[in-house]
């Protein structure tokens, strides 16, 4: 499989984004992709199925699918924990709920503090500093994103994880970021896809010797289901990814995430279909060409389907912008 740099090592520039499957359906298909050849596990805190997800990482070391050096394993800081203090109490919980010792790369789920809430009183906090209120809303902290990567960095120290990074950042946050950082942040993981090619955000990250990884990698469908997209945003019936899928005898999905491996970042498409699982892997013995590459980038619509902006106020009862 294909790899990308990240800091001193490298990552496979495929791996399986654990967001939206079910808790019931996810050792299963976490098992099931290293099996298949999956050495890349994006998960999260806030997803909610950080135990099953360790439960199919371990039935697959123990069957010999793999072993925990030959696998990538990312989780993502929550929101609730900014304040440096709690970012370790973070980062234990998921490796405790993952089973493993150390992670491969920590993140910093978004740039938005919001008050704490304690593991032993709601986990994952979610969005909601107290669901059960008369009129439940997020609640933000005064917490800088400057102490926030502090408490990022002793995790290194730690041993506790390799590498740390953000998501979701803008380009102005990742120039304030690398004017403080002691570690400077190995990845930057953010939605893109045909409809939102965030060219100008890319090169800087890779200008500051990022690595660049890409959620949401096919677009609107992973948002259908939420009622934050339709089917009518589908990229796959594009012109040119269709026209690229007939000349190489692929299906449209192929062509979009090759896409995405071919400008050079990483993508964590989600699936709990085998047949998908095999299909999402499969990208790496055909090429777009030149022409095909910047036909697909000029669909661009700077079209974000993940914008905490729309979904905090409608969802959540709080206005909070994170992207002009």
């Amino acid at each position: 499989m294909s790899t990308i740099a990240v800091g001193d090592t490298s990552m496979p520039a495929v791996g399986l984004g654990i967001w939206k499957i079910d808790r019931s359906d996810t050792a299963a298909a976490v098992e099931n992709a290293i099996e298949i050849g999956y050495r890349h596990i994006d998960s999260a805190a806030d997803y909610g199925n950080e135990q099953e997800a360790g439960a199919g990482i371990a039935s697959a070391i123990a069957k010999g699918h793999a072993t925990r050096d030959e696998l990538w394993v990312t989780s993502k800081l929550w929101n609730t924990f900014h304040r440096k203090e709690h970012v370790r109490e973070a980062c234990e919980k998921s490796l405790s709920d993952l089973g493993l010792d150390y992670l491969d790369l920590y993140l910093v789920h978004f740039p938005i503090a919001l008050k704490y809430v304690p593991i032993e009183k709601r986990y994952p906090p979610e969005w909601f500093h107290d669901p059960d209120a008369a009129n439940p809303r997020m609640e933000m902290d005064r917490v800088t994103l400057a102490e926030t990567w502090a408490g990022m960095e002793e995790l290194v120290s730690a041993g506790l994880v390799k590498q740390i990074g953000v998501c979701n950042y803008n380009t102005g946050l990742l120039i304030d970021l690398m004017a403080y950082a002691s570690i400077p942040p190995a990845m930057l993981q953010i939605e893109s896809h045909p409809f939102l090619t965030q060219e100008k955000l890319i090169r800087l990250a890779k200008d500051f010797g990022m690595a660049v990884t890409a959620f949401s990698p096919l677009g609107a469908l992973s948002y259908v289901s939420l009622d934050m997209a339709t089917d009518a945003d589908t990229v796959l019936t594009a012109a040119p990814v269709v026209e690229a899928a007939n000349r190489l005898g692929r299906t449209p999905a192929q062509v979009v995430l090759r896409w995405g491996v071919q400008r050079g970042t990483s993508i964590i498409p989600k699936t709990t279909r085998p047949e998908r699982l095999k299909e999402n892997l499969a990208l790496f013995d055909f090429e777009l060409s030149p022409e095909e590459m910047q036909a697909i980038s000029a669909l661009n619509q700077n079209r974000r389907f993940n914008d905490p902006g729309v979904f905090a106020e409608a969802a959540f009862g709080t206005f909070c912008p994170i992207y002009d």
